[in-house]
């Protein structure tokens, strides 16, 4: 079944009852509404003005539902997760953290030669020359060490948006607030269904950054950029403003839980193929498979 992903941009009041959200709005006209809790991936909460109640938390963690909160600029800034997410977390993080450097630089070969690929299929979807990335993707090595990474993206970024001097950063000039929304969505994503798996969102693979609590969302998110960067080239051709991120823009960027990819030959929703990669991953750190599933743009 597919989870829903819930955008609270005004004020509200939010308890459960019956295994249920109940929504409450300060403005007595607006009617109350209610939502059943295993319905629900994602959850969003952006205006400075909402109460959730201790109850509803905990009923959230306990049903794996990752909730985003943001700060007085409306961007995510914390994600709560649960501490137990799988029946057999204590083995798989022993097969996590005992995983071996060969491994590892395995993984990471197969993650940006996945990356690059998808990429090229967005490119190819958008009528531009994308032959040198199949080239890139298919000439990466153990731990990516010749960094086709970066060259394939100094490549992507000046072909994508066809914009005069973008430069790709967290602070630099739109549509990079656009992408910086939309990763952070998919990272949250990625988190969930990492600790689904029973695995360590903080132990990377490649990331290593001691101030990063989600070092492997990192790491496993990386070929699911490119849906992200789809739905942003959509809005750059039907939006006249992306300065600021309004409700209809927002609303969009959330869309990404839900779009379809294929994955191992079938299409699935984004939130669905990501737990088969993660589950997949765990596979490889435990010994059973060498292969993450990851989905192809096509």
């Amino acid at each position: 079944m597919i989870k829903r992903t819930l955008f609270f941009g005004n004020p509200a009041y939010l308890s459960t009852k019956n295994e249920q959200i109940v929504i409450a709005y300060p403005n007595q006209e607006q009617e109350t509404k209610i939502v059943a809790i295993e319905d629900i991936g994602v959850i969003v909460l952006e205006n400075q003005q909402i109460t959730i109640t201790n109850g509803l938390l905990e009923k959230l963690t306990n049903n794996n539902v990752a909730l985003i909160n943001c700060n007085q600029q409306h961007m995510p800034i914390g994600l709560l997760m649960p501490l137990s997410g799988h029946t057999k977390q204590t083995e798989r993080f022993k097969h996590q953290i005992n995983a071996s450097v060969p491994l590892k630089k395995n993984l990471w070969q197969q993650t940006i030669a996945s990356k690059i690929r998808n990429q090229a299929g967005l490119l190819r979807e958008r009528g531009i020359p994308m032959r040198k990335m199949e080239l890139w993707a298919k000439e990466v090595t153990s731990g990516d060490a010749l960094n086709h990474e970066s060259r394939a993206a100094v490549y992507y970024w000046e072909k994508l948006f066809k914009l005069d001097d973008f430069t790709r950063g967290q602070k630099e000039l739109p549509p990079n607030n656009l992408l910086n929304y939309g990763y952070a969505i998919l990272r949250a994503i990625t988190a969930r269904a990492l600790v689904s798996s029973g695995l360590l969102p903080t132990l990377g693979i490649f990331h290593h950054n001691k101030y990063n609590a989600y070092c492997l969302a990192d790491d496993i998110m990386e070929p699911y950029r490119p849906y992200v960067d789809l739905i942003v080239c959509h809005i750059l051709e039907t939006e006249n403003n992306v300065e600021e991120l309004t409700i209809a823009i927002k609303k969009e960027l959330l869309s990404i839980a839900s779009i379809d990819v294929v994955i191992d030959g079938k299409n699935s929703p984004l939130m669905v193929a990501m737990s088969r990669t993660t589950n997949s991953l765990q596979e490889c750190f435990e010994g059973s498979s060498r292969k993450i599933l990851y989905p192809f743009y096509v």
